[in-house]
């Protein structure tokens, strides 16, 4: 029989660890370093692909994707070397999505070229937003007018091409948010990643907001009627909303994310990637050293980047499962469900289907349009019941 893991697909996270600078907002595993040894990186990537493919031989691989930090910081070099093992290792889809981050500036896109020579079909730029008072605010070392000539330059380099806007910006209103996605939507672009701006704890913003410094952010009603707005232009021009955050048009949906949202297995490569990997009919949840020279010492002396593998418990599973599941618009297959978990669901279930949050019918259980704009509030009360 399948494993379970089957019916989300198998991918490849490799973290590249480094930036020109941290964003104010970030709290990813990010580092400004003067100097990087690129050799050497390569060195613990192809080691690692090694090690995670012995122990997954014979997989599909649908999906790599170079996150971070900054990929586009990468040599092409080091990128083709990557993806050169990672053919050798595993039998790769005829469709597989390489996906590479990078940020919109003039050196990096310089490099695109480079990335496609070796295999990169995808890219997804940080832009953030289309204006420079608000790229400075967020940190962001390109202006609004390079950004565009970076995203020319990645159309005529790529087929697919992504690029990330953050909404409920300082100062941003209801209106000026309408406006700056019509004309990110007027670009040829196929998939738009919007993010609400969070405020996270140990972030140059966090620690800013805290001291009560952090001027001009929008209230909860008006950041609601960005969301709500962010829906419909989308929808009318096309790019439906796949998942909360992530637009595309029809065909254009990321298919790295969507194995982590519909519970594949993918191993997590580099300093602060996580993983989900079943072997021997178990799931494990494995993670890596956050600091990058930990990691890469420790990738030389152990042979291993790993820092722990956890089993992950029936229940984890089942929790996991759901908050990932239910991301997705379309929500998740109650077959597949009932399969690991005899359909068995928190007894607040139907609560949350009379009003309305959540929606349910014989084949799937989703979250309602009502419910997204609350969607961790409903994962919480489903969780929790």
């Amino acid at each position: 029989m399948a494993e379970d893991w089957e019916n989300g697909g198998f991918g490849l996270y490799i973290h590249w660890p480094f930036c020109q600078a941290k964003c104010p907002y970030c709290d990813f595993n990010s580092h400004v370093v003067a100097k990087i040894d690129q050799k050497a990186w390569a060195e613990a990537y192809l080691s690692e692909i090694d090690r995670v493919g012995a122990e997954t031989q014979g997989r599909v691989l649908r999906s790599v994707f170079f996150g971070g930090g900054t990929p586009s910081l990468m040599d092409p070099e080091v990128v083709d070397a990557v993806l050169t093992r990672v053919r050798a290792t595993w039998p790769m889809a005829n469709d597989t999505e390489i996906t590479l981050e990078a940020n919109p500036t003039s050196v990096e896109a310089g490099r695109f070229a480079g990335y496609r020579d070796a295999g990169v079909n995808r890219v997804s730029m940080g832009i953030q937003a289309l204006n420079d008072a608000d790229l400075k605010a967020l940190g962001r070392l390109h202006s609004a007018d390079e950004a565009m000539r970076a995203f020319d330059v990645a159309r005529a380099v790529f087929d697919r091409v992504s690029f990330d806007l953050i909404y409920a910006r300082q100062g941003q209103t209801v209106a000026a948010w309408q406006a700056e996605l019509a004309q990110a939507l007027s670009l040829a672009v196929d998939h738009l990643s919007l993010y609400q701006l969070t405020i996270e704890d140990g972030t140059a913003f966090g620690d800013r907001y805290s001291a009560g410094k952090l001027r001009g952010l929008p209230d909860d009603d008006a950041a609601a009627d960005m969301y709500l707005a962010t829906q419909d232009i989308c929808e009318s021009a096309g790019f439906a909303a796949y998942e909360v955050s992530n637009h595309a048009r029809d065909g254009a949906e990321s298919t790295h994310n969507r194995i982590y949202w519909k519970y594949g297995d993918y191993a997590g490569i580099g300093p602060g990637a996580h993983g989900r990997l079943t072997i021997g009919g178990q799931r494990y949840a494995t993670d890596t050293p956050l600091a990058p020279a930990g990691w890469l010492a420790q990738v030389r002396k152990q042979g291993s980047g790993e820092a722990s593998r956890e089993v992950l418990s029936k229940t984890d599973q089942f929790t996991e499962f759901l908050l990932m599941g239910l991301r997705l618009h379309e929500g998740i297959d109650r077959t597949r469900f009932a399969n690991q978990w005899n359909d068995e669901l928190y007894n607040n279930i139907n609560g949350l289907v009379d009003i309305g949050m959540l929606e349910l019918t014989p084949d799937r259980l989703c979250v309602s349009p009502r419910g997204r704009p609350v969607l961790n509030a409903v994962l919480r009360e489903l969780l929790t019941g």
